[in-house]
């Protein structure tokens, strides 16, 4: 028989006023993903099954979020922000509902990770009724201290605000992740808890006293400090990116890919690369990203939505915005932005050109200052470029339009019709030669000059 599904009850009530930000605290970016989506997937790949959300009553914006980044995300509302436990308490419909184990998150803990979220569901499939994720801080000042008896074991929970001196100097912290064995055992202690302290909020910490007095099997699971950061202002925002960005890439280099500059690449949540990638210094990569197999990306480089194939070649100072696909082999070059198109295989975009909204078919060449014009100032239109077509340095393509298999456009052609398979299609002014006229100019500019 399968063992009862996990449920995460995750707190994004609070407003986050140090943010100073109309945005909703939880979605601020970490890594181009709102802190809330970490907070989501974590528990997924721990295999929490049912997730619910607690909101306060005027953020509509997160709960609507939050639904696109898990299927079947329960919202609830705290009315009032009354505390943790009063918090925990809104969402009593799912603890109800709760066959096995619940865990109460923060939505504002983007660090966390899969390793200590499986650990407090190991220790309450073990046995104990209640689990605490606690910390050792350097500075514990701000953070709720962990108490614990002269057998190690957890008795307590004390906030900063009513500790005494000597509770002052533990440095065992609490992270504010707790979990419990059942949503029963967490409901019975929720009716319990008061709100008699300095705060007169109704605090979750104060739960685990009660377990502890009822003869509760309680234990402490740790994790690093970092791991735990809560974000509550632009700085601790930074510091979190940092810490993200510095696994991303372990976790790319682990994998196979080459970083000349790591520290000075950045990647997204979401960034898929292949082994044997090569990534030159200062790249940024921006959500949607999948890189191929032995591709190479050269330096200064910013992508977002988009697909690089197989051993193709992007950059230096190359852009590639959403719907931008290059093929295997596919090659773009310095100072090139492509958005919205397909590159066939072994195509070339190598300099200073602009394609949007296009197809450009294997093993064609778009020469330098190649521009698609894809928009009227209405709608967008497409152009289409054959396999083996050779596109002349300084052309415009006025979409829509279509340039055949193999045909030619020569250099500085304004291009407004269809051009055939294997034709050449030229467009532009015939040249005109004038003999010794620059001799005989800047004679007579001279002679002006030399009589002022």
């Amino acid at each position: 028989m399968s063992k009862p599904e996990t449920t995460a009850v995750i707190l994004a009530a609070g407003k986050g006023t140090r943010m100073r930000s109309n945005r909703p605290k939880v979605l601020h970016p970490v890594a181009n993903a709102p802190m809330l989506a970490h907070v989501l997937g974590v528990a997924g790949a721990a295999g929490i099954g049912r997730a619910a959300v607690v909101v306060g009553p005027d953020m509509e914006q997160v709960a609507e979020a939050g639904k696109t980044m898990s299927d079947g995300l329960q919202v609830f509302i705290q009315q009032d922000q009354r505390g943790t436990a009063d918090a925990v308490l809104a969402a009593k419909d799912a603890l109800q509902s709760a066959a096995g184990p619940v865990l109460v998150l923060y939505g504002d803990t983007p660090l966390l990770e899969t390793d200590t979220l499986s650990e407090v569901q190991a220790a309450l499939t073990e046995g104990a009724d209640l689990v605490v994720v606690g910390f050792d801080a350097p500075d514990p000042t701000g953070y709720g201290r962990l108490l614990v008896d002269d057998a190690g074991t957890l008795t307590g929970i004390r906030e900063e605000k009513d500790a005494s001196e000597a509770e002052k100097g533990i440095t065992l912290c609490n992270s504010g992740i707790v979990g419990f064995g059942s949503g029963a055992l967490l409901l019975s202690l929720l009716d319990r808890i008061g709100n008699d302290n300095a705060k007169g909020e109704y605090y979750l910490t104060d739960a685990v006293g009660l377990a502890a007095a009822d003869g509760l099997k309680l234990k402490i699971v740790t994790a690093d400090h970092e791991t735990l950061l809560g974000v509550n202002s632009r700085a601790e925002l930074a510091t979190a990116e940092a810490v993200m960005q510095k696994r991303l890439r372990a976790r790319a280099l682990a994998g196979g890919v080459t970083m000349t500059a790591p520290e000075t690449v950045f990647l997204s949540a979401d960034t898929k690369i292949a082994p044997d990638v090569i990534i030159e210094p200062n790249v940024i990569i921006g959500p949607g990203v999948t890189i191929g197999e032995g591709a190479h990306i050269k330096g200064f480089c910013h992508f977002e939505q988009a697909t690089i194939g197989r051993g193709a070649t992007v950059g230096p100072f190359a852009r590639l915005r959403p719907g931008a696909e290059l093929s295997e082999r596919a090659h773009v070059g310095n100072f090139v932005e492509i958005k919205k198109s397909t590159v066939g295989v072994g195509a070339k975009v190598n300099h200073l050109t602009y394609i949007g909204d296009a197809e450009i078919g294997a093993e064609a060449n778009i020469g330098a200052g190649t521009i698609t014009c894809n928009y009227d100032g209405f709608d967008k239109h497409r152009t289409e470029i054959g396999e083996g077509a050779f596109i002349g340095s300084n052309s415009s393509l006025v979409a829509p339009v279509k340039i055949g298999d193999g045909a030619y456009v020569g250099s500085g052609s304004v291009i407004v019709h269809d051009v055939s398979p294997g034709a050449l299609s030229l467009s532009r002014s015939a040249q005109e030669e004038k003999a010794d006229w620059a001799t005989r100019y800047k004679a007579r500019r001279m002679k002006a000059k030399q009589g002022e």
